[in-house]
């Protein structure tokens, strides 16, 4: 069933951006109404929404629509999900204290699903203890928050109170909407990441892998409910509230934290990008530019899919990923056989919107009996795709 989102926008220059968010919660299948404040449209006009989201746009509490006598308890009761982005210091002050002035302010208050607040202001406004206490105060009262970032403002001041990006709102409408027990009980463990293989003191060896994929399929796992560990190579990301994190840098130290945690695992998908050789020697000191050619000696690293693969028990469903450049499907079934996993996730490097450092993926699920085409979703998204299809192998094997 199709879910409504209002977006409540009020006065601040980052209110041009809440026509970008209206346009990717549309291209998502979520329904969208949009509430502007006055001050709002002073720097967008309804009709920009009303062109993205085929609704009337409301400023004025006592403007008439047809068929809706009530206008913001008829919105306030369709929501699913209420966003203020951008959310002034004026308006945030509004809802932290239940003032109710406007069609904005009225709807929010009339809505009784969960609420979430996105900042953009001045920094000094920002930091201003009473905003600080409103924003607290809208924390007892459930709403969440979803902190600005530090930027060059339009003021011309750098510091805390930039919009937060459009992806991390996006990312939380998924997860909000993607909670679920359907794990509930279930332990899921995740590799992420790439791996480092030195060769001396100052050089290593590594790929472009950004830990995104897994890092996101460690989020998914745990809004359905799931027990999730991740193991991950170095990333630059922080890993999700309420896992059990064990971080390695090397192949053979991420292939011995699997070993020391797969046996008790219901599902286990190994997304990290590893390594498949390490340098036979690893100089004590750094080597010195010298001739034309560096001749370095390689042995392979421990497959921990392989190993997985063939220590694999009753109850385990194994998921790899295929990362190709030619060949993809070829390539992904014989992986899929060669190391007796149950699914492989295979996408394309050379694809638009696929491959390591991007936000989306494109791929395609093959297990023993199917190949599901994937389009392009946000990591998050394929997340929950992939572990809704671990958990229906499960399902099939135990009928």
């Amino acid at each position: 069933m199709q879910k409504t989102i209002v977006l409540g926008v009020t006065g601040g220059i980052a209110a041009f951006k809440a026509a970008q968010l209206a346009s990717d919660l549309i291209k998502k299948d979520y329904d969208v109404e949009v509430i502007l404040t006055k001050n709002a449209t002073q720097f967008i006009a309804p009709l920009t929404f009303e062109a993205l989201i085929d609704h009337n746009v409301v400023v004025d509490t006592f403007e008439k629509v047809q068929n809706r006598s009530i206008h913001h308890i008829s919105i306030a009761k369709k929501a699913d999900l209420f966003i203020l982005v951008p959310a002034s210091a004026n308006v945030i002050a509004k809802v932290a204290h239940g003032i109710a002035d406007d069609m904005l302010t009225t709807t929010f208050l009339a809505c009784n699903k969960q609420k979430v607040i996105c900042p953009a202001m001045n920094t000094q406004m920002y930091e201003n203890p009473i905003t600080q206490e409103n924003l607290q105060r809208c924390r007892d009262l459930g709403y969440a928050i979803l902190e600005p970032a530090v930027g060059h403002l339009a003021c011309g001041d750098t510091g805390k109170g930039k919009l937060c990006d459009l992806q991390d709102i996006l990312d939380y409408v998924d997860r909000f909407f993607h909670r679920s027990d359907l794990l509930k009980g279930k332990r899921v463990l995740i590799t992420a990441g790439p791996t480092q293989e030195a060769l001396d003191p100052v050089r290593y060896l590594t790929n472009h892998s950004s830990g995104k994929m897994g890092y996101s399929l460690a989020q998914a796992a745990l809004d359905m409910g799931a027990e999730v560990t991740l193991i991950s190579g170095p990333v630059q990301l922080t890993a999700p509230k309420g896992v059990r994190f064990y971080p390695v840098t090397t192949a053979k130290e991420m292939f011995d934290a699997v070993c020391a945690h797969c046996d008790t695992a219901d599902f286990i998908i190994k997304a990290a990008a590893v390594g498949d050789y390490r340098p036979l020697y690893v100089s004590e000191q750094k080597i010195k530019k010298g001739g034309e050619r560096l001749h370095v000696e390689f042995v392979k690293n421990p497959d921990i899919l392989a190993y997985l693969g063939e220590h694999k028990r009753p109850h385990q469903i194994i998921c790899g990923f295929a990362m190709e450049t030619q060949n993809l499907l070829e390539n992904a079934q014989a992986k899929l056989e060669n190391k007796h996993c149950d699914m492989i996730v295979a996408n394309d490097l050379h694809t638009e919107g696929a491959g390591f450092q991007s936000d989306t993926n494109i791929a395609t699920i093959l297990d023993r009996s199917s190949r599901t085409p994937c389009p392009k979703m946000s990591k998050y998204a394929l997340g929950v795709t992939i572990l809704k299809h671990m958990l229906a192998l499960r399902t099939q094997g135990e009928q």
